[in-house]
């Protein structure tokens, strides 16, 4: 367990089900990037999404580069 963790166990202001998701979440996140070589190449709707999740909507449009 990381100190964040037992930081938030200890204080008692995380909710212990939150807790447990976000640390299913990172290890997950762990093995999917264990399993991928490289980059993933991503089309031009999951690339617009990925755009404005990451900027907060402040990304208009989306181009896509020239392959």
């Amino acid at each position: 367990m990381d100190w964040k963790t037992m930081l938030a166990y200890i204080s008692g202001s995380v909710d212990e089900e939150l807790l447990l998701r976000n640390e299913y979440l990172v290890a997950e996140n762990r093995i999917l990037r264990n399993q991928t070589k490289g980059r993933l190449r991503l089309n031009g709707l999951e690339g617009a999404i990925q755009c404005r999740e990451r900027l907060g909507g402040l990304l208009r449009f989306y181009h896509r580069e020239a392959a």
